[in-house]
Order: structure tokens, then C-alpha cells, then sequence
């Protein structure tokens, strides 16, 4: 008898290349229990689509797990949780209705469009950098940088504080990626938000003494008919900004350029007809997307093909399995960049549909375009390439390229 399939992401194989197991697990367990994360993994399309929207399910996934907790990680993360409680994607309505209409003001389609002079500028400044004949890391050297000097260039941060930023972050992201490998990772994430918290006090106080054309201002000047933000909520979505503004953009470019070395056809289609990009940018986001899972906890007890969940049970809606639901899309493991129609989750559903969807779509247009048009030839350089430890988000840790003229 063949032994049923577990979702481990533990497990190395499974880490690089995951989608085997999620054809196996639509095909004949699509509302898998996992004993090894004890959550509930769902699979198909439609499955998490209704996971996404259903009133059975709650984005509050933070609080009921940091509430449960008994031990010293408790104290630990209390720090953490101050912040991420106010984060848009970890809160329900009515409050992440009245947050997200203040940071819709703030992040107009209008002002992100206007960006588009300054993203090709970096782009260029960057790819001029890269040593042409010579291997590089794309990750390290461009994917990281890019997204990262956009982000503190709308918030009006010195690109010379990313380094520092960036250490803050990838601690941060450690809890909220839901890293399984790192038993440190409470602590690394309270030290994260600790240091990033107080850099964002100081940098709020200037701005009050000063104000600018940056998005901390208009933050700082959004308001509605109950008021303005207040400072935590303010620090919460600088926070939240600067690392949704540079995480999902980075491992999407790190993803578009493996796809494209992994399919010589797609890529020279690409290159040769550069006004297929955004046709190309939706398939990067379905073939392989930056948002591998969506956390949600179960809000009531329910059932699903026949499984019965129970309230506060955690569950985790594979996007990436989702894109290539065959029962949605024509050859889902083909890389086709004038798929259409191209209805892929990777930005989400409903209430919470990524605010950042159109600035990391036009960064990713810009800078595949930008490298296929530079570069003559691209090609792995040695090495192996490596993938984040995480669950909810999927990306290259580091991704060795050789480019040539």
C-alpha cells in the first residue's frame, strides 16, 4: 500500500520544488492534515478561494495563537505582537476596513504610476553594477535591491540605512514567514521589531517637525471620520510597508528569472516581443508566486469535503497549489507567458487583495525587461540555487547568474 502524502516543509525536496506533492495532495487529499505544523492544508483552486473570502475562516491568526502561548515565548513576542496586531493582513473587519481606506488615499494607482521614471532609473543603475561574463548572485545584487531602494525612496529613508533595515527584516520574517527551521526565531523576531519600531518613532517625531513628500507623511496626514492614525498604528504601517514593499517584489523577480532559465523558449518569446511583459508578469505570479500560503484560523466549526474543522484549528490555503489547479487551468505546469485567461490568487481575495499589487507588478515589468533588453544571454552560474524557509511566502534565498552582452 502506498503511504499517504504529508506536507513537511521541513523537507528539503519539498522546499524546492513543492508542486509534486500539491498534485498529489488536489488529486487525493485536498484538505490534508499535516501532524508535522498540525494545520490543515488545502489545495484546489475553489477551496481556497472560499478559504480567502469565507466568513468561516478569520485573518486574526496572530492573537488566538500568542493567547494559547504558556512559556517564555509569551513574554518574547509580546514586543512583536504590539506591531504585527496592527498589520492589515492579520486584522478583520470593521478595523482593517477603516485601515485599508486610509492607506488606499496613501497608495493611489496615480502615485505608485508616477514611480515608474525612478524604478527604471535603479533598474539601470543596478544592471550596470552586475559584472557582465561573471557569476553573481541576482538575489543578493539586484532582487533585494531593487524593490528595497523603491520602497525607502517613496518613504523618504537614506538608501544607506537598508543594510541595517534589511537584518530587522529577515528576523522579522522568520516568525511571520513561519520559518520551521530556526529555533531562535521568537527572539530574533523580537529583537527585529524592536530595533525597527524605534527607527520608525524617531523617523514619525522628524516628520511631525518636518513634513515631506514621502509616504510617511501622508500617512501621518491620512485621515477619516474617526480621525487619524494613531502612533502605533502609525509605526505598524511603516513596518508593514517596508516589509511588504520589498519581501514579495524580491522573491517574485528571483522566481520570474529561474522560470525563465528553466523555460530557453518562453524567454526568447520574451525577448523578442518585450510588449508581452505584463501578460508575462500575471504567468510569473501563477507559475511560481511570491505568496506561497495564506494563514487563516477556523472561526467556526465547519465542514469540508468531509473533513470536519474545528474553530481555532490553523489553516494554510496553498496559493502556489492553487495556480495550477488543473481543474482551473489548461497545462498548469507549463510556463506560458500569453496565458489567458489568467485568474491566479498570489495577490489575494476580497478585504484582503494585496495593496501593493501594482507596484510590484510594474517593478517586475521594469526589471525583466530591462534584463532580457540589456543582456544578450543569461545562464546559472555554479552552484546550487536555494529557497526560503518559509510557508507563506516562496522565493530564492540566492539565485548565482551569469549575464553576458
Amino acid at each position: 500500500m502506498t503511504q499517504a502524502p504529508v506536507y513537511d516543509p521541513t523537507n528539503d525536496t519539498i522546499r524546492r520544488n513543492p508542486f509534486p506533492l500539491y498534485e498529489s495532495l488536489q488529486e487525493h487529499d485536498p484538505i490534508h492534515w499535516s501532524p508535522v505544523i498540525r494545520s490543515w492544508i488545502i489545495t484546489r483552486y475553489d477551496d481556497v478561494r472560499q478559504v480567502a473570502m469565507a466568513q468561516t475562516m478569520s485573518s486574526d491568526r496572530l492573537r488566538p495563537f500568542y493567547e494559547a502561548l504558556k512559556d517564555e515565548r509569551r513574554e518574547i513576542l509580546s514586543g512583536v505582537m504590539r506591531y504585527l496586531n496592527e498589520w492589515l493582513v492579520f486584522k478583520a473587519a470593521p478595523e482593517h476596513t477603516r485601515l485599508r481606506k486610509m492607506m488606499n488615499a496613501v497608495f493611489s494607482l496615480q502615485m505608485i504610476q508616477g514611480r515608474e521614471p525612478q524604478i527604471r532609473s535603479t533598474v539601470e543603475d543596478l544592471f550596470s553594477q552586475a559584472p557582465a561574463g561573471q557569476p553573481f548572485d541576482f538575489m543578493k545584487d539586484v532582487a533585494v535591491l531593487l524593490p528595497a531602494y523603491v520602497i525607502l525612496d517613496m518613504m523618504g529613508l537614506p538608501r544607506g540605512d537598508f543594510r541595517m533595515i534589511k537584518e530587522w527584516s529577515d528576523d522579522l520574517r522568520l516568525f511571520i514567514g513561519t520559518s520551521r527551521a530556526d529555533e531562535d526565531k521568537y527572539r530574533k523576531a523580537r529583537s527585529g521589531a524592536d530595533h525597527m519600531s524605534a527607527y520608525f518613532r524617531d523617523v514619525i517625531a522628524q516628520r511631525r517637525a518636518t513634513l515631506g513628500d514621502d509616504v510617511i507623511t501622508k500617512m501621518l496626514l491620512a485621515q477619516d471620520e474617526k480621525g487619524s492614525l494613531n502612533e502605533d498604528e502609525l509605526v505598524a504601517m511603516c513596518m508593514l510597508v517596508l516589509f511588504g514593499g520589498h519581501e514579495t517584489t524580491t522573491n517574485l523577480l528571483g522566481s520570474a528569472v529561474v522560470a525563465l532559465l528553466e523555460h530557453p523558449q518562453q524567454q526568447k518569446l520574451l525577448r523578442e516581443n518585450p510588449q508581452l511583459i505584463d501578460s508575462a508578469v500575471e504567468e510569473f505570479l501563477r507559475y511560481d508566486g511570491p505568496s506561497n500560503s495564506i494563514a487563516r484560523v477556523v472561526a467556526v466549526d465547519h465542514e469540508l469535503h468531509g473533513k470536519s474543522l474545528k474553530a481555532g484549528e490553523r489553516v494554510f490555503a496553498m496559493i502556489n497549489a492553487a495556480n495550477r489547479d488543473p481543474r482551473r487551468f489548461d497545462r498548469p505546469h507549463d510556463l506560458e507567458i500569453q496565458r489567458s485567461p489568467n485568474r491566479h490568487l498570489t495577490f489575494g481575495q476580497g478585504l484582503h487583495f494585496c495593496l501593493g499589487a501594482p507596484l510590484a507588478r510594474l517593478e517586475a515589468k521594469v526589471c525583466i525587461n530591462a534584463l532580457l533588453g540589456r543582456f544578450a544571454s543569461m545562464e546559472l552560474g555554479p552552484g546550487d540555487v536555494n529557497w526560503l524557509d518559509a510557508l507563506v511566502m516562496r522565493g530564492p534565498s540566492n539565485l548565482p547568474l551569469v549575464l553576458k552582452s
